[in-house]
This record gives C-alpha cells, structure tokens and sequence, in this order.
C-alpha cells in the first residue's frame, strides 16, 4: 500500500521507513500484540478518526502511532488518506522540530 505512493521505501532502525525528499513520513513496526504505523510529524495530521497516539506521552512531540490488532483493523483507504496529509505536511514545510537542550552548568572547581 505505501509503495504506491510517492513515499521512497527505505530500511531504518531496522524496520522499514518511507520517506519523501529525505524526510521521514511514516513508519512500520510489528509486535507481539500490534501492527504499527509511525507518523514522524503525526502530531500535525487532522486524525479525523482518532487513531492516532502517542506513545510517549511527555517525551515524544510528533511521532505518533496508528496501532491494529488484527488484518480486519486495516483500512487501505483511511491509512491512505493519513499518508497522504503526511506527504503534503513535508511539501508545505510543516514540522515540529526537537527542542534544544540547555547546555548542562558546570561549576568550576
């Protein structure tokens, strides 16, 4: 399904990783007890079904998870159209960037 769009198949951390333009768009993972699609700016999508979650709550900003269950969970064309977004979310530009650290205050004894 993701190999029809415009995305670019990659393997990243192990898993595969589609990306447009060098930026990661979405990700998928399998577990024990879940399927799961990382969107790396997901925390901008609409999720008009309400699927999506973080997984972090507290540290993670953008990425969020679509997780199913089962082969009957899966909707080729909810997913499609969440890629979609997440495609033209990397075309206009639109990210949420890591936050930089403080650098760590030293004494100097």
């Amino acid at each position: 399904m993701l190999q029809s769009t415009e995305l670019t198949e990659d393997v990243k951390w192990g898993v595969p990783c589609y990306t447009y333009n060098g930026q990661n768009v979405v990700g998928i993972g399998g577990f024990k007890s879940y399927l799961g699609l990382w969107f790396f700016q997901g925390a901008l999508l609409k999720d008009k079904k309400h699927v999506l979650i973080n997984a972090q709550e507290g540290t993670t900003k953008a990425l969020r998870q679509w997780r199913t269950q089962s082969a009957k969970e899966i909707k080729p064309a909810a997913i499609k159209t969440y890629v979609r977004e997440a495609i033209q979310l990397v075309k206009d530009g639109k990210k949420i960037g890591s936050q930089k650290k403080k650098p760590l205050a030293v004494s100097p004894n």
